[in-house]
């Protein structure tokens, strides 16, 4: 009898730490379904993350191509973790990334109810609610200028309410570390960036194509069109008839062209009326990207 449980005992040992093994690697399947987001080229990808016990733990990376698939929709995540997360977070991450945290781009988040979280951008630790999102522009050119209005304000757009000085004109979360806003006007070979910022009633970063006469321009954020003009753009830039454009960008950001997160749009007429007239910009839904996570 004790030779037969001698000859036993080792199997029967295999066998419990098998089990063992089996009872901690246990997975649970993660679905993500994510409408809007775009291709971010090589130098970057989205990772998924869920919050359990207040931690990040990845529930795998995957990129999106140029027709907005994604290379992966259902990841094997650890069946205790899972069924343990409070939230799902996604964020954007360089590519290499040598950081096992997350980025602080953290585009969506939503919190679980059952077996599903509902993804949007105005959920925190995401970087904000663009549900309310609205502004104002108007064209006038102040930077070519030394002695009054010279005629010409069709050559540039400013985010904001016109006078003296112009004050700040968009209705827009603040944003958190790791994003910025930016401007474009959709030129002739593509979009023409008027520079980024985090704030409305203050310059914005750039003013590379403004006039030299009064460089520095109004508190606001905005761009002149009358030097260093890009390839296939002629300037002066007449911004009527054209698409205006903000948009949100990863800092530091992989690219030139605008991100996908794009809440405000206007199309200024080819008729517009120049300052002391105003526009409107559009909340641009389509430009902000909504999801659902869920987990079975």
């Amino acid at each position: 009898m004790k030779k037969t449980l001698f000859y036993f005992l080792p199997a029967l040992l295999l066998l419990v730490v098998g089990c063992n093994d089996d009872d901690a690697s246990a997975s649970s399947n993660l679905t993500l379904s994510i409408q809007g987001l775009e291709d971010l080229g090589s130098s970057a990808a989205y990772e998924g993350w869920i919050i359990v016990d207040g931690s990040p733990v990845s529930t795998g990376v995957f990129t999106v191509n140029a027709g907005g698939e994604m290379s992966e929709t259902s990841f094997n995540v650890n069946a205790e973790d899972l069924a343990a997360a409070t939230k799902f977070v996604l964020t954007v991450e360089p590519v290499p990334d040598n950081d096992p945290a997350p980025s602080d781009q953290k585009l969506l988040a939503g919190d679980f109810s059952a077996t599903s979280a509902n993804l949007s951008t105005g959920v925190a630790p995401a970087l904000g609610s663009f549900n309310n999102a609205s502004g104002m522009l108007f064209l006038r050119t102040p930077t070519d200028e030394t002695n009054g209005n010279n005629g010409n304000d069709e050559n540039g757009v400013w985010f904001g309410t016109p006078g003296a000085p112009p004050t700040a004109g968009l209705n827009l979360p603040t944003l958190p570390v790791g994003w910025a806003y930016e401007g474009w006007v959709i030129g002739d070979a593509g979009p023409i960036s008027t520079g980024t910022f985090t704030e409305f009633d203050t310059q914005d970063d750039s003013n590379v194509y403004s006039g030299t006469e009064n460089n520095v321009g109004p508190p606001i954020p905005g761009e002149d069109f009358f030097n260093n003009a890009p390839a296939g753009e002629t300037f002066p830039l007449d911004v009527r008839g054209r698409t205006v454009v903000i948009s949100v960008e990863p800092v530091p950001d992989n690219a030139e062209a605008p991100f996908l997160l794009k809440p405000l749009t206007a199309v200024v007429p080819t008729d517009a009326t120049t300052a002391p007239a105003t526009h409107s910009f559009s909340f641009n839904s389509a430009g902000v990207p909504t999801g659902t996570a869920t987990r079975n």
